[in-house]
């Protein structure tokens, strides 16, 4: 498994738009370990005997009609608001 360093992190926060303190920054580099751990383990999995489940109910291409609903207020009285 790739080590995550605090860098790693660091950058990815920037990306996200988030910040960590000194002291949280350990522990989302523990976190994402383990996230990354946990999914090292389930690619082990042989699913071979298995065919792909794409949805379950059933339904294809389940759409309702497009058709214009007048609400009975005009722009000017939402603008109003």
């Amino acid at each position: 498994m790739a080590k995550i360093t605090e860098d790693d992190v660091l950058n990815l926060a920037k990306l996200s738009r988030l910040q960590f303190s000194n002291d949280e920054l350990s522990g989302v580099v523990k976190e994402i370990e383990a996230i990354l751990g946990y999914v090292e383990q389930l690619q082990t999995v042989n699913l071979s005997d298995y065919k792909p489940t794409y949805q379950v109910t059933g339904l294809k291409n389940v759409m309702r009609p497009d058709e214009a609903y007048d609400y009975g207020v005009t722009s000017d009285e939402l603008l109003k608001n």
